[in-house]
């Protein structure tokens, strides 16, 4: 009768002390967090490190009348409300302990200092003894003093008015609940935030002329707001000099060193080649065509890459007639088509119902290489690829690859002999596969196959090669063969002789190669890459000598005044016997006497989370904010061999999780710095499932949150855009009609009463790869059985949170639930998530 009476006093007054649908619950003594107990109580921080510009003189203008427009009389504060350049006032300024009297002339001051804190605050800065200023909070005007900051270096300008024959004397300081954590002197460093990630500079390769001599590269730049500009920029090798920057995409010719690009001219769009050299313009076609198109390496012919449309169904009562027909776009099919430059005749390719691809032009022009896709629902794999080789002389067709469900990309050698195929350890009736008596292999873990044309002889390639290959490019300089690919958790550039096809890694810098580029008639690569610890860089490599040289440092540039904490690697040997690669983030300045809370991350997908240093999921700043990160690579992962990957198969989950919760118990035991009691867990898609699966078999996590995570295989089989599809990958030839135990007995939701960890849920709404309703049914399963758990949707967000102010939220609501959870402080949360509103 008693637990009936509560309830009913629940059910009828707010709940003040429980965050956003959080199930409510009495407060005990106990449960108060630090900033609950000190609400009564506050601190005062004197600031006396500042930086300091001034006085700059000023005068009373003329008074041509005695009033202005607004009939408003001229006042001394009306310096305040003039425009005034911070950057300069920062470069100008110089170091001071105390603001300095101001008593001889009429002036304006400018001092600038910091509040940092790895903690969310709210505070009152005090300013004395002035009588006229004015506050900015990270540039932004405030208007009473009053501060509400995010985990992050926060610099603070004042702007002040010096008063002929009038001593003032400043003062300011900082009034809040806990100046404990609180930094006003950060020794000229700063956090490492998200901010850093989703605003700045971005570069990428686009490519080297064919002689070497200049690169293009994408350059684009993120402004506070989210507002990006982007353009390509054309920079002389030799030198790392920019020659040009255009907003138009640009791109090489194959063969004569000019780039080209299209523009809108007097009577149609027209194909522009631009000496690079002179700048010099030459107009190669009007009235182009609209549409995608690959110029051919003769520079004769363009091959086009075209769409015709399906038949349309009403919009209001619709049939879907294939389980893809839901996606945008589905009934459309691409074909390809020729258009000659001299005569300006277009000449269709491909003619039916399945789409076509371009893969490859031969060098000489002559042949081509295009795939064709054909679906097939009633058995795995359901979308079946053919390859062939179109003769453009003569328009016969050599099939070379018969409808395989394996095989994906495929490139020309040199000379035209031969074609490397990108497929999975399946492709060919399996002859690159290399797994345990019983495994499948992963789909996504892709292989190399060299085919002879003449002989149609297939080579597996890498059957031996445990890295995962991503994208190749074959060199006309010297005949060799360039890939990346996911080697452990880097992604490395390697190489395979053209003759003995013998692999070998290239030992050049960064362990995360995002895109490269190879002159066609020199011994030259372009690439840009970046490190765990360092954000990226673009070089140069003299692919006979390996002479690498650095074009740009972007980690330089943008990140000399940031204190970062030290990247370690940590593998461990798991109880199969089974090296399980990671790596571990410590805060900056840290302290191995102290404990600090830990969080755990792991893949999605199946792509291991590689060294990279760009990344919204951003453990630099998870680390900046005091905690320890433990990043782990468990079972079913690429990059570490087909055997290692294929434990993704038909598994749901439990040699992921076996990995993940003996890693996090090994590093915890092993590092007394962690906080055993204070570990959270995080990931997203997969790894969001994994999170939820792993609260049903473990209590070592103090607080988790899933992101976009699948809780039933059974409805995201069906229900997501890919979800069949996917299912393909992890669950090979498994259904939810015959497959219970994997289906059913494996997923999350009919294990929800074995978690007790405070779980939240995030997920964009408009996610059409894990439909929203994958957290929905799951959050509901744990408010009814009274567990703590929370759900925030991000409006019009896909299965990435992409949009700038929804990510910083999106963001900045994952990490206030670990400070709730984890450092037993719930402001942050409660700031986002007002816990006075009303609920059940």
């Amino acid at each position: 009768m008693k637990e009936t009476n509560g309830y009913l006093l629940r059910t009828l007054t707010c709940a003040l002390t429980a965050s956003w649908m959080v199930a409510a619950a009495p407060l005990r003594a106990a449960d108060e967090t630090p900033a609950q107990k000190g609400k009564e109580k506050s601190d005062t921080l004197v600031v006396n490190h500042f930086r300091y510009m001034g006085p700059v003189e000023v005068k009373t203008p003329m008074m041509v009348d005695s009033v202005d427009v607004t009939s408003k009389a001229f006042e001394t504060a009306q310096w305040l409300d003039q425009p005034f350049s911070m950057a300069t006032a920062a470069r100008e300024s110089r170091p001071v302990e105390t603001l300095p009297l101001t008593e001889k002339q009429l002036a304006v001051n400018i001092a600038d200092f910091v509040m940092e804190t790895q903690n969310y605050m709210e505070a009152e800065v005090k300013v004395e003894g002035l009588k006229h200023w004015r506050l900015y909070v990270d540039g932004v005007k405030n208007t009473d003093g009053k501060v509400k900051l995010e985990p992050a270096t926060h610099r603070l300008t004042l702007q002040y008015l010096s008063l002929p024959d009038t001593a003032q004397q400043p003062k300011v300081s900082i009034i809040c609940q806990q100046t404990n954590g609180l930094v006003t002197d950060n020794q000229g460093r700063r956090m490492f935030t998200i901010h850093d990630v989703v605003e700045g500079v971005g570069l990428s390769v686009v490519g080297l002329s064919p002689n070497g001599k200049y690169l293009i590269v994408t350059h684009s730049t993120r402004k506070k707001g989210g507002q990006t500009d982007t353009t390509r920029r054309l920079i002389e090798t030799a030198t790392g000099k920019v020659l040009t920057e255009r907003q138009e995409n640009i791109n090489w010719l194959p063969r004569t060193n000019s780039y080209y690009y299209t523009r809108a001219g007097v009577d149609g769009r027209q194909l522009v080649a631009v000496d690079p050299a002179t700048g010099q313009e030459t107009v190669m076609a009007e009235q182009l065509p609209e549409g995608y198109f690959t110029i051919a390496p003769t520079e004769d012919y363009l091959i086009y890459s075209l769409q015709r449309e399906g038949t349309a169904d009403r919009k209001d009562v619709y049939e879907i007639i294939h389980p893809d027909d839901r996606q945008p776009g589905w009934r459309k099919r691409g074909y390809l088509a020729r258009y000659d430059l001299k005569t300006g005749v277009m000449q269709p390719l491909t003619y039916g119902y399945r789409s076509c691809w371009l893969q490859d032009i031969s060098a000489d022009g002559r042949y081509l290489l295009f795939s064709a896709a054909t679906s097939r629902l009633t058995q795995r794999p359901t979308t079946l690829s053919s390859i062939y080789r179109l003769d453009l002389l003569t328009m016969q067709t050599d099939t070379l690859v018969e409808k395989d469900g394996f095989v994906g990309s495929a490139l020309f050698s040199p000379d035209g002999k031969k074609v490397v195929i990108m497929g999975s350890p399946e492709s060919f009736d399996g002859i690159g596969k290399k797994v345990k008596e019983g495994q499948t292999p992963s789909m996504i873990d892709t292989q190399l196959y060299l085919m002879d044309l003449s002989s149609k002889q297939l080579t597996p390639l890498t059957r031996d090669f445990y890295p995962n290959v991503l994208s190749m490019e074959w060199s006309e300089a010297d005949g060799n063969l360039y890939f990346k690919a996911e080697d452990r958790d880097c992604v490395h550039l390697f190489r395979m002789d053209g003759r003995s096809l013998r692999i070998e890694r290239l030992r050049v810098p960064e362990e995360y190669v995002r895109g490269f580029s190879l002159a066609k008639t020199a011994a030259l690569m372009a690439y840009n890459g970046e490190s765990a610890a360092n954000a990226q860089r673009l070089y140069t490599v003299q692919t006979k000598t390996m002479k690498t040289k650095t074009l740009r440092d972007t980690f330089a540039e943008r990140f000399q005044d940031v204190a970062f904490g030290k990247v370690e690697a940590w593998d461990y040997v798991n109880s199969r016997g089974d090296t399980i690669c990671g790596r571990y983030y410590l805060p900056p300045h840290f302290d191995a006497g102290k404990q600090y809370p830990m969080l755990v991350y792991y893949y999605g997908g199946c792509s291991p989370t590689s060294r990279f240093f760009s990344s919204v999921y951003s453990f630099h700043s998870y680390a900046a904010m005091g905690y320890v990160v433990y990043v782990v690579e468990p079972s079913g992962t690429t990059g570490f061999g087909q055997e290692f990957s294929a434990r993704h198969v038909n598994t749901a989950g439990d040699y992921v999780a076996d990995d993940i919760i003996e890693g996090t118990k090994r590093f915890a035991a092993e590092h007394p710095f962690v906080n055993p009691k204070k570990i959270g867990c995080l990931g997203a898609s997969y790894g969001g499932f994994m999170t939820q699966y792993l609260q049903t078999k473990t209590d070592i996590f103090a607080a988790a949150v899933s992101h976009a995570g699948i809780s039933d295989h059974t409805s995201y089989w069906g229900e997501g855009y890919w979800g069949y599809s996917y299912s393909e990958v992890s669950m090979a030839n498994s259904y939810p009609w015959q497959n219970k135990q994997l289906y059913v007995d494996h997923s999350p939701l009919y294990n929800a009463d074995k978690i007790h960890t405070p779980l939240l849920f995030v997920h964009g709404d408009a996610d059409h790869n894990v439909p929203v309703g994958e957290s929905i049914q799951m959050y509901t399963a744990l408010k009814l059985l009274g567990r703590e758990t929370a759900l925030v949707l991000v409006a019009d967000q896909d299965h990435h949170i992409l949009e700038y102010g929804k990510t910083l939220r999106w963001y900045s609501t994952m990490l206030a639930w670990f400070a709730k959870w984890l450092k037993d402080d719930s402001s942050w949360w409660d700031a986002m998530y007002d816990p006075k509103r009303c609920r059940y």
